[in-house]
């Protein structure tokens, strides 16, 4: 990592201010759902850079230009690395997890550790919190839930459970998983470990995901918001709304000039010009 991301400042104020929470600065449960939901709800997910033949940033420096001081949001690694540096000011301990994203696989063997999440640990609370604010996808967590097994939590409206896989290691294998609604039951989002990753090992898992070519993030845009109301999710050229109700709708953009305008005006993001959205 460059010197530079270990001797930036963070900027605390700046970064309640860009995600509009305004409560009491504090090291708690409370404190930490608070940040959490509200990071989710102004910091859109986008693969913009990747998809532009960039690999991001993980300078502090840059996060902060790019996530807080610009209309811009990011894909996993920049959202969590952001986030560890808040949650680090607010005064948690927060340990950086590797997992597995296992969405429609049939082992968990069978996908790299490419995504990453955060172990968050309150002082005083004996309970440590499975913290995530860039999984890019309506699976993911809009609340930390507490490191516990079998049990159902209800994340500001959504459906989390984490579960214990067998697996070959000496650690014990996690298994987030959300409930996708009626007749649908349960589905696993990501596997992880509590054995600690460094931001060094980013570094590379980022380059290799913004600049493989087979990499989805390099291919076609992926962008996805959290609405007052419900989840905006753009992929390559298929705009999907689902509401709080469980409605869905679903339309195809066709044009340059009309992707555009939604990632501008429905997800609130400065397209960086010159980027060719659909490859036309």
């Amino acid at each position: 990592m460059a010197d530079s991301a270990r001797t930036t400042p963070f900027d605390l104020d700046g970064y309640l201010k860009r995600i509009g929470w305004e409560g009491e600065p504090r090291p708690d449960a409370a404190t930490l759902r608070g940040v959490h939901l509200a990071h989710l709800r102004s910091v859109p997910f986008e693969n913009l850079d990747p998809l532009g033949g960039t690999a991001p940033s993980l300078d502090l420096g840059d996060l902060m230009a790019k996530l807080v001081h610009s209309r811009r949001g990011g894909y996993c690694y920049e959202h969590n690395t952001l986030f560890a540096s808040a949650l680090r000011a607010l005064g948690f301990r927060v340990t950086l997890l590797a997992a597995r994203v296992v969405v429609g696989a049939e082992r968990i063997e069978d996908r790299p550790r490419t995504h990453m999440a955060l172990l968050v640990e309150a002082p005083g609370d004996p309970q440590p919190y499975l913290a995530d604010v860039g999984f890019g996808a309506i699976g993911s967590l809009l609340e930390p839930v507490p490191l516990t097994a079998d049990t159902e939590f209800h994340d500001a409206g959504r459906r989390h459970r984490l579960v214990h896989v067998p697996h070959h290691g000496p650690l014990e294998m996690w298994v987030l998983e959300a409930h996708r609604g009626a007749g649908a039951g349960w589905e696993a989002q990501y596997a992880f470990t509590t054995e600690p990753f460094e931001a060094p090992d980013y570094e590379v898992i980022n380059w290799h995901i913004a600049t493989n070519p087979r990499s989805p993030f390099s291919r076609r845009p992926y962008v996805q918001r959290l609405m007052p109301d419900g989840h905006l999710l753009l992929d390559g050229n298929r705009l999907t709304e689902t509401r709080a109700d469980g409605t869905v709708t679903v339309r195809e953009l066709t044009e340059e000039a009309e992707a555009r305008r939604v990632l501008e005006e429905d997800f609130d993001i400065d397209v960086p010009a010159g980027l060719s959205l659909l490859g036309t």
